[in-house]
């Protein structure tokens, strides 16, 4: 079945044709017809499918592309909504069982037509990383043992240090101010790692998201954030999320924190704090629950340097971090508040514009 007549590209009259487009195009794509058969499929799609392009084109795409969890019920191929599935195990056509990113974008005023590209994950991890559901839950444990073993020892050394400056008529003040300031910034870290071992639901419902941006913003405008401009760019429309008040402001402060530090040594340092309305976005969220409807995004921009490579895999995961300094939980932290929240937080770099994103999508609620 032919392609069906689709408006004219706009460009200069020796340019390209579309399926010189299709050839170029940097990721394996392929073009859906209604009835899920396969009408095209570029040189990338071939060498990824390990299929000649004559293979692909008619087949099933449910079959070509088959999701690899056992019993799972992912309804991607008979939707006319957008859908960004990440970090996905997929067979595809006559290759080993591999993680892509999938994303389906149906073709507007062609109804149930759709163009399908599948990012391989070492593509996916530089087009727009992602980490896995377990980043966050893997420092449960360890947080766990260790509140209980450091800190309740922490406030017997407090009170000791109190007593000790008490006994020498305060000639160890500076002294004891050390241990007591040295014993308040661990129990500080202990009551952050604190914060992964709760399995308590968050208690969310609709809410208006801009106060709470904007708490954050000023909070990061009078402290850490002091000499970097930034900018807000709303959305007026948009309409109530599901959300936590309490853990969407912690969110906020820890993306504007993190986008902060990453601009220190930048000339003209900027953070834009971003919202959308994205019509019909749905995220495959895996574990077998099928894909969540997440329209309502946050975005927070900065004009750093980006994350370091050799930690991209591994960006969510507690105690992994770029900086000198840093305890790598506050990304963490932000990973499990918005999962709490059945949220969705990604990053994303352009290295043209020169720019990093942390993407948080949340799903809508009434209000």
């Amino acid at each position: 079945m032919p392609l069906p007549s689709l408006p004219p590209l706009q460009m200069q009259q020796d340019g390209p044709s579309l399926s010189e487009l299709m050839t170029a195009l940097p990721v394996a794509t392929l073009v859906v017809r209604p009835d899920n058969g396969i009408a095209d499929a570029n040189v990338r799609a071939e060498t990824l499918l390990n299929m000649a392009r004559s293979a692909i084109i008619g087949s099933d795409v449910a079959r070509t592309v088959r999701i690899a969890e056992a019993g799972a019920r992912f309804d991607i191929w008979h939707s006319n909504k957008p859908i960004a599935a990440y970090d996905i195990k997929v067979h595809a056509g006559r290759t080993a069982e591999m993680e892509v990113d999938l994303m389906i974008s149906p073709i507007v005023d062609h109804e149930g037509w759709r163009v399908v590209s599948i990012h391989a994950q070492g593509q996916a991890r530089k087009i727009g990383h992602r980490g896995t559901a377990g980043g966050a839950r893997s420092a449960v444990g360890a947080a766990a043992i260790l509140a209980h073993e450091i800190k309740n020892p922490l406030s017997g050394i407090r009170g000791a240090a109190q007593l000790l400056e008490t006994s020498n008529g305060g000639s160890d003040a500076a002294l004891t101010q050390l241990i007591c300031n040295e014993v308040d910034r661990i129990a500080a870290l202990i009551d952050r790692m604190q914060d992964f071992t709760t399995d308590r639901t968050l208690e969310c419902g609709p809410g208006n998201i801009y106060p709470l941006i904007d708490r954050a913003s000023h909070i990061a405008a009078a402290g850490f954030a002091k000499n970097v401009k930034i900018i807000k760019r709303y959305d007026p429309s948009l309409p109530f999320a599901i959300i936590n008040d309490d853990a969407l402001v912690q969110v906020m402060i820890n993306l504007l924190k993190n986008a902060a530090e990453a601009l220190e040594h930048v000339e003209q340092p900027c953070i834009r704090v971003e919202t959308a309305f994205r019509h019909g976005m749905s995220v495959l969220v895996g574990d077998r629950k099928g894909s969540a409807v997440l329209p309502i995004e946050i975005v927070v921009i900065d004009n750093g340097p980006g994350v370091p490579e050799h930690i991209l895999d591994h960006l969510f995961n507690p105690f992994i971090t770029g900086k000198r300094d840093g305890q790598g939980l506050g990304l963490a932290l932000v990973d499990k508040l918005v999962r709490d929240m059945s949220g969705f937080v990604q990053y994303s770099r352009d290295q043209e514009a020169g720019e990093s994103t942390f993407r948080i999508l949340l799903p809508m609620g009434m209000g």
